[in-house]
């Protein structure tokens, strides 16, 4: 058997079935493969981030015990693309996509599409191809290893460490919003929630934070033995961190004040920006135009614009502003070339800060590359706590030291 659940999945597509599905679609059996890959990759993902929650792992049980998926009854999927959806299995598999993915489907399958080079009817397909075929790659593990929903959590969870180098660009942002984030996770973590701004937003939301925290304590400790708190006290622990997570947005927003008017500049190319005189976007064009400026492996520019969501990689709305002007200012000069960076103050643990400082950096570059930017023009990298550019001992520089930067390495 194969070492991962993708690996599964893709040994299951012989060369006669993806010749066939190829010549279905009008595609190239190439861009069918990495579509598959990535799409198969993307359903994975979202399954892991939904490991947690019971619920959906029980709906998830109940369809893996269908017996459409049992037998030979997957032999024959690519003829789900002759307008087999109305089959047992079709009908499967459209229920489960749209559990997975919601009204998000076709803004996640023109990505999955865009990376494989796939028409976006093509990409379509596919995922409606693989949700059947995944849901029997699954349904063929449960039933061999005796699964139940627990464990099927726990085989997703591990699943995931394994899935970001097949994972399509610019698809980050998109599944982040699919899962809620764990609330113990907030509390830890909430004073990397967001980082360019200034800091006067950070001891009111590390207060909710710390709140929240202790009421996941109170409830779930009886003293010697946990226990699970009531609905309503589950629905007072979710509204708070909805509280926390605004109460960050807001302030953050309000010191996004201090970069001073908006006025319009003109790129090269004829795109008009809306942006802020000191922000860095002003600096990072003057920079590029400057030709006594010449590139080297010190000068870096801080995005004073950007919110994730508490304690995870995900990119919020309010930062589509500043990543779309900066992928026009990359539009504007095809020549630059461009390395992302993300780093963390020095709390808490470093592993953890340094794969959040990679997930955000990478997060960022995916996001770029999905406004059109090349990807062979972008690279990232996350360093954690290494290179501050303050000092740590205090909250004002630990908050500096939370950044998410760019360094032209070509222009």
């Amino acid at each position: 058997m194969a070492t991962s659940i993708l690996e599964s999945l893709m040994s299951n597509i012989d060369p006669q079935m993806l010749g066939s599905i190829a010549s279905k679609l009008g595609e190239s059996k190439d861009s069918v493969r990495g579509g598959l890959q990535g799409g198969a990759a993307t359903m994975l993902s979202a399954l892991a981030g939904k490991a947690g929650d019971s619920g959906f792992l029980g709906q998830l049980m109940g369809l893996l015990n269908n017996p459409a998926l049992s037998g030979g009854a997957m032999s024959n999927i690519g003829s789900l693309l002759g307008g087999g959806s109305t089959s047992p299995l079709g009908e499967l598999g459209s229920k489960f996509v749209s559990m997975l993915f919601g009204s998000k489907l076709g803004s996640i399958a023109d990505v999955v599409g865009r990376a494989a080079g796939l028409g976006s009817s093509s990409a379509g397909s596919l995922m409606g191809l693989l949700g059947p075929l995944l849901l029997g790659t699954l349904s063929q593990r449960v039933r061999s290893g005796g699964l139940n929903a627990s464990s099927l959590g726990s085989l997703l969870s591990a699943e995931a460490p394994g899935l970001s180098q097949f994972l399509p660009a610019g698809i980050g942002s998109l599944l982040g919003g699919l899962s809620v984030p764990h609330a113990a996770a907030s509390a830890h973590h909430a004073h990397e929630a967001a980082k360019e701004g200034g800091t006067n937003w950070l001891w009111p939301a590390l207060g909710l934070a710390l709140l929240l925290g202790g009421l996941l304590w109170f409830f779930n400790t009886g003293g010697t033995a946990p226990r699970v708190p009531t609905p309503d006290v589950a629905k007072t622990v979710e509204k708070a961190a909805d509280t926390a997570t605004t109460a960050i947005s807001d302030a953050a927003k309000s010191a996004w004040a201090a970069l001073g008017e908006f006025f319009k500049r003109k790129l090269p190319n004829g795109i008009e920006l809306n942006i802020p005189r000191m922000g860095v976007e002003n600096r990072l064009i003057d920079y590029i135009e400057d030709a006594s400026k010449v590139v080297d492996k010190t000068t870096w520019f801080d995005f004073d614009r950007l919110l994730f969501d508490t304690g995870k990689a995900t990119l919020q709305p309010d930062s589509q502003d500043q990543l779309q002007s900066v992928a026009n200012i990359m539009k504007a000069y095809p020549n630059v070339e461009v390395k992302i960076g993300g780093y963390t103050d020095n709390t808490g643990d470093k592993a953890a800060n340094m794969k959040l400082s990679a997930d955000r950096a990478k997060n960022v570059m995916d996001a770029l590359v999905g406004l059109g930017i090349a990807p062979s023009r972008l690279t990232s990298e996350g360093y954690g706590d290494q290179h501050p550019v303050a000092d740590n001992a205090t909250e004002e520089g630990r908050a500096k030291n939370r950044r998410i930067s760019m360094r032209v390495t070509k222009k």
